[in-house]
């Protein structure tokens, strides 16, 4: 059976609270839910890990070799400086996709370049929580579990 890990970098603790004009309403654990729901559907197996820690977050990613077949991954704030996660996701042979709620390239200029996008396999962006459901069809289209 396919495994993914879906994981989401710091403040992401607040979805649904924390600028809800940006962000929207929808909380983490909705989804998260959401996320189970849809892989379940597919026959593939999901967990979820959010951390607001960096050094929490490369442990995770380094423990994703021969665990997990991919990464789905909004890395928050760590996206534009955190070149230890650049190195960690370049680290192991896990595919990861880096998934954002909102379009980083359209907000303020420190948010608009990703330190981990050449490390990703590819980027989502700028469509909401949904955003969360496309990245993981990505991941199993990648993997050859899901046609497009």
């Amino acid at each position: 059976m396919t495994k993914l890990l879906l994981m989401n970098g710091p403040n992401l603790n607040l979805l649904g609270q924390r600028e809800p004009d940006i962000y929207g309403r929808t909380t983490l654990p909705e989804i998260e839910e959401n996320c189970r729901r849809h892989c379940a559907e597919l026959g593939v197996e999901l967990d979820c890990y959010q951390s607001n820690h960096e050094g929490d977050l490369i442990d995770t990613i380094q423990a994703t070799q021969g665990v997990y077949d991919g990464v789905v991954y909004n890395p928050g704030a760590h996206t534009h400086y955190s070149y230890a996660i650049h190195d960690a996701i370049t680290s192991v042979t896990t595919p990861v996709i880096e998934i954002h709620i909102s379009d980083i390239s359209k907000r303020e200029s420190f948010r608009a370049h990703s330190v981990l996008v050449d490390a990703c396999i590819g980027q989502v962006k700028g469509e909401g929580p949904a955003g969360y459901i496309h990245a993981i069809d990505l991941m199993l289209e990648h993997l050859g579990v899901k046609e497009n």
